[in-house]
């Protein structure tokens, strides 16, 4: 199905081409005809990621009159952030709409602002419940003729506490006609207020209720509590392309991590109650610049962020409420994109990490903690990527290059190699020259919960062989015979020193004899394939 089915009027459809969109997603594609034909009341229920913004702001757009200047439509979501960011998205498809206005009205700006603006003429409004209510008591704002409603991320403000506040703005729009409830999952809460405000809503859910997004890749470690730090660091060097939020439990942990990590030189800053809005600002922009590649986060402090492009998602600590857990790892793999959610566990985090499995409804991959010399093997393989692919197209290098001839006339080109890979792999080499194994190794046979075929026999069963797993999949175009294939001819390895072959949506389990799994790994890991990069680590 293509926009044009959707039944969207002719200057919505040329926003929509205008922004590169060709196909609508899931959520859209049964949300959009629906409420266009007149489907008043509705739960959509999907990740975040997964086009929600478009779903109800594209219909929105097209129902509210452009000639009543007044409010039509009103959005109500958890967060400052996730407010602006609806706001800019709905300014983006109604830029062939001069006449439509919205307008974005949350905590820690000039009310005044906001209210002139409002006053100016606006159709449709994006408010957080605790500024909105603030101008209703204010009577800043009329909402008796607002026709349509929607709650965005319902089940993020229920857990913010704002219960209260959404039953009072309902009940201050006596007109409405339509509500429309999103959320990523279906907690009681939720359910209770559908029930109490809406009236036979249709239903629309995309995947299962209450699981995580299928394209995020759900990995562990685990780790004693006295070196949960240093593998969150080693972690991060392993992948040097990463741009990460990490969570921690409590904001004396995220002062402390981000202290520790600035000190070391990493592009890192944290995102905690303390920060003052202007701050909070500050530190949100840099991080969607990507100036920082790091955010070090609370839960509260990061709810409503939604900055594209995010790959990894790390849990510092499991969090102890499973549905929190589906929040923080639903902050990658958005859009269509892959993503990977890690966590760093104790022995004593096993329950937590249970919970979570069994809620998300998606298999968790016990990963090893690299070994220093993987660490700067990676780090290795990078560097030499981003030196081939430096662009010297601009800047006049032609300038110096007799000096710098005539500076390296008497050394070899090996020489110089050495040099160039000395000043930048120096810290690294000594840093991780003597590094100690992370990994908790204490587990008997017995205690292993092994991952099985479907014929019933237990990957790593046999001691001859190594269990690798690597993140390429069916939806990188692979089928089994053309994946077997390229590993063989990647590794340069012959097809009798291979096990089972478990090839999955987004990653691949393979069975390697152990005599040649490092050999296999050093070939792969680290390669690129189709601008990715190419992860391969052994399973436990």
């Amino acid at each position: 199905m293509t926009f044009d089915q959707l039944g969207l009027s002719e200057p919505l459809l040329k926003a929509v081409k205008a922004l590169g969109f060709t196909q609508p997603t899931p959520i859209q594609e049964q949300t959009i005809p629906a409420v266009l034909q007149g489907n008043c009341d509705l739960v959509g229920l999907a990740q975040t990621g997964t086009g929600k913004t478009a779903a109800f702001g594209l219909p929105l757009l097209q129902m509210v009159t452009p000639d009543l200047r007044y409010p039509q439509a009103l959005i109500i979501c958890p967060t400052r952030e996730l407010c602006m960011q609806i706001v800019k998205d709905l300014e983006q498809y109604s830029r062939f709409l001069p006449q439509v206005k919205t307008v974005a009205v949350y905590g820690g700006a000039p009310i005044y602002t906001q209210i002139k603006d409002i006053k100016a003429g606006v159709q449709l409004v994006t408010a957080t419940p605790g500024r909105l209510i603030d101008l209703i008591e204010r009577q800043a704002i009329n909402l008796n003729n607002i026709q349509y409603v929607v709650l965005d991320e319902a089940d993020e403000m229920l857990n913010m506490g704002f219960r209260e506040d959404i039953e009072f703005v309902l009940k201050h729009t006596p007109q409405r006609q339509c509500t429309w409830l999103f959320s990523a999952t279906m907690p009681p809460e939720v359910k209770q207020v559908s029930r109490q405000f809406m009236h036979k809503p249709l239903e629309i859910t995309i995947g299962k209720i209450n699981t995580a997004n299928v394209n995020i890749d759900h990995q562990y470690y685990l780790t004693s509590q006295q070196h949960r730090y240093e593998a969150l660091k080693r972690l991060i060097d392993f992948h040097p392309g990463m741009y990460a939020l990490i969570f921690a439990r409590t904001r004396a942990d995220v002062q402390d991590i981000t202290a520790r990590l600035v000190r070391e030189g990493y592009d890192v800053d944290a995102l905690h109650g303390d920060l003052s809005q202007a701050q909070r600002d500050k530190v949100m922009q840099e991080f969607r610049e990507k100036s920082l590649q790091l955010l070090i986060a609370t839960d509260v402090a990061a709810r409503g962020i939604d900055v594209q492009g995010i790959t990894h998602v790390i849990n510092y600590e499991l969090p102890d409420d499973p549905e929190v857990y589906t929040h923080r790892s639903g902050r990658t793999g958005r859009a269509g994109n892959t993503g990977v959610c890690m966590s760093i566990i104790g022995p004593k985090d096993k329950n937590r990490l249970i919970q979570a499995e069994r809620f998300v409804q998606a298999p968790f991959h016990k990963l090893e903690i690299p070994s220093g010399k993987d660490v700067c093997r990676k780090q290795f393989f990078h560097f030499m990527d981003r030196m081939l692919n430096t662009d010297i197209s601009h800047g006049d290098y032609e300038t110096y290059m007799p000096m710098l001839e005539e500076r390296v006339a008497d050394m070899s080109k090996t020489e110089i190699l050495k040099r160039l890979a000395a000043l930048e792999f120096d810290r690294f080499l000594r840093y991780y020259e003597n590094a100690e194994d992370l990994n908790i190794r204490t587990e008997t046979r017995k205690d292993k919960k092994a991952s099985r075929d479907t014929k019933g026999r237990s990957f790593g069963g046999d001691q001859q062989y190594t269990t690798l797993f690597v993140n390429l999949g069916i939806k990188d175009g692979f089928y089994k015979a053309s994946f077997l294939q390229f590993i063989l001819d990647m590794s340069g390895l012959k097809k009798d020193v291979l096990g089972h072959i478990d090839l999955r949506s987004i990653h691949s389990i393979v069975e390697v004899e152990q005599n040649v799994a490092n050999q296999m790994m050093r070939a792969v890991d680290g390669r690129t394939y189709k601008g990715r990069k190419i992860r391969m680590n052994r399973m436990k």
